[in-house]
């Protein structure tokens, strides 16, 4: 069995209706096939009106070249209406395509992927391919029209001009395309490849600009940045260059079959079989003949840059993108306590650099560990490994003795709740941020999980208190006040198995010390409960409880 190109499935991720995509190419049709009549109509005119007839003679001809530049506009407007209204629709419908299928990825290939890559794709490469649909799709099918209508308008005047204006259309429509194509196709990768670094650059400095100018590495990140811009430039211009080679060849193409067509006019006029008009429309029509083909270049440079850029989305959404999703399982009960344990584990984002060596661990039920370690040494990445977000580069991790890599993802999730330092707060109120953990949260618990983080307080100073509408990601809310939200969440999802990045950070000291103490307390807490295994990533050593077993990450490196 074949299997469709990563471009055909993103054509067909799309999913554009077919009588959508009709209308748009019957409007294009109906554009150019005006400004095609409205030549051959003044040719005539022009020409029939020097032999100087009876007034009412040239009257329909008159009427129709308004008709036709009348129609044009209005055509050229509904194709542009119709056509954008495809491409967006499409995109929407790509883009919803995409979040399906990667939310439907069970391996950690997109964990891996750094931000600003992963907005590239979602983004530029996700409108490549609605851009492939106004500037390849549509053009392309409109010249194969326009070209059959031109050759069947010349044919009947004079098969010797039929001949090379069928000659002229090969070489505008098919060899100069192809040129265009393989030159871009060469050239499209590189720019694709660039602005995704430039995109992720870039975002990784806004993200941690603070800190990189505390340690005094913001220059050097933004001098790799500008790095960055200028190689993406000059893969701009590379491109650039064949296309405008291939574009010229169009016009060059016009003037090689309008030196055919004179050659083939002369030998009509001195035969004296043909009249003024037909003439006319042979001499000055060839001009008007290639509107289409003039698009054909940068057609072919767009469909190289849509393949590319559906190469990259197949990569994004796995080889499994395109698979229907599995129907809906019932979610795995969720055990009363459970066992974690790393066996041999080495953890990185990549094997050249892996962050954390020779792990081994052994955490029963209701155990409590806290992780010390500076910045940059593995801690966060850990974590992630422990809850089967990553990985492990080596060795393995178990939950209540079964490899985590033979777990469903539901009943990982089952199992292990973790508290990310980087988790979303959504632009919806203060409810709905705390249920989207447990949807059947009823008010009670959601009040008791705010009392339990030291939220209540705040929370009755709000002007619509639990119905009060947060800004997107917590713009609307402190630091430690949308830390303290994101640790409810995991208060009120209440896993056997509860992994904290840095739950304090953002707090005042005195609150953030008692939060810390509370959770690794062994006698549990409104946050923890004694049976549940508790694992905390912090810098306040001072703040551990006496006798907490404590994992230094700088001896595993």
């Amino acid at each position: 069995m074949t299997t469709a190109s990563p471009l055909r499935q993103a054509v067909g991720a799309l999913e554009i209706p077919r009588a959508r995509l009709l209308a748009a190419v019957l409007a294009a049709c109906a554009t150019l096939g005006s400004a095609f009549a409205l030549a051959a109509v003044s040719a005539y005119l022009v020409t029939r009106a020097w032999t100087m007839p009876p007034v009412l003679d040239l009257t329909v001809a008159v009427v129709m070249v308004r008709a036709l530049g009348i129609s044009r506009g209005a055509f050229r407007w509904l194709e542009r209406m119709l056509t954008h209204d495809v491409a967006l629709r499409g995109v929407v419908s790509l883009r919803t395509n995409l979040f399906t299928a990667l939310a439907a990825r069970t391996d950690d290939a997109l964990t891996r992927l750094r931000r600003g890559d992963l907005l590239s794709r979602l983004g530029d490469d996700a409108q490549e391919l609605g851009d492939h649909v106004i500037t390849a799709v549509v053009p392309g099918i409109v010249a194969v029209v326009m070209a059959v209508a031109v050759l069947a308008t010349f044919a009947p005047l004079s098969p010797a001009v039929a001949a090379v204006m069928l000659a002229a259309l090969v070489l505008a429509s098919v060899l100069a395309p192809a040129a265009a194509h393989r030159a871009a196709r060469l050239s499209e990768q590189a720019v694709l490849e660039t602005r995704a670094g430039v995109g992720a650059q870039a975002l990784e400095i806004l993200d941690d600009a603070t800190s990189l100018r505390l340690e005094g590495r913001l220059e050097e990140e933004l001098a790799q940045l500008r790095s960055r811009q200028e190689a993406h430039d000059v893969a701009i211009d590379r491109a650039a260059l064949p296309a405008a080679v291939a574009a010229a060849a169009v016009p060059l193409t016009m003037i090689l079959a309008l030196g055919g067509a004179l050659l083939a006019i002369g030998a009509l006029w001195t035969e004296g079989s043909a009249s003024a008009g037909q003439i006319g429309i042979l001499l000055l029509l060839p001009l008007s003949s290639f509107e289409a083909a003039t698009a054909l270049p940068a057609a072919a440079a767009q469909h190289a840059r849509s393949r590319a850029a559906a190469e990259r989305l197949a990569e994004l959404v796995g080889p499994d993108g395109d698979a229907q999703p599995p129907v809906s399982a019932p979610a795995p009960e969720r055990p009363p306590t459970a066992s974690l344990r790393a066996v041999g584990l080495t953890a990185g984002w990549s094997p050249d650099a892996p962050r954390v060596r020779d792990l081994d661990l052994d955490l029963p039920p209701g155990s409590r560990l806290a992780i010390l370690g500076a910045s940059g040494s593995g801690k966060s990445t850990l974590l992630a490994t422990l809850a089967g977000l990553l990985e492990p580069l080596d060795g393995h991790v178990e939950l209540d003795g079964h490899d985590l890599a033979s777990l469903s993802p539901a009943a990982v999730r089952a199992g292990v709740t973790m508290f990310a330092e980087d988790s979303h707060v959504f632009a919806t109120t203060v409810r709905e941020n705390v249920k989207v953990v447990r949807g059947d949260l009823g008010d009670p618990e959601i009040r008791a999980a705010l009392e339990a983080v030291d939220l209540a307080d705040w929370v009755a100073t709000l002007p619509h208190g639990l119905d009060t509408l947060l800004g997107p990601d917590g713009t609307t809310v402190s630091g430690g006040e949308r830390r303290r939200l994101l640790l409810a969440r995991a208060v009120v999802r209440r896993g056997p198995v509860l992994l904290l990045d840095e739950p304090t950070e953002h707090l005042d000291t005195a609150r953030g010390d008692a939060l810390l103490r509370s959770l690794l307390s062994p006698a549990g807490s409104a946050l923890a409960p004694a049976s549940s295994t508790v694992v905390v990533v912090t810098h306040r050593a001072e703040a551990i409880p006496a006798g907490t077993p404590i994992l230094r990450l700088e001896e595993h490196r």
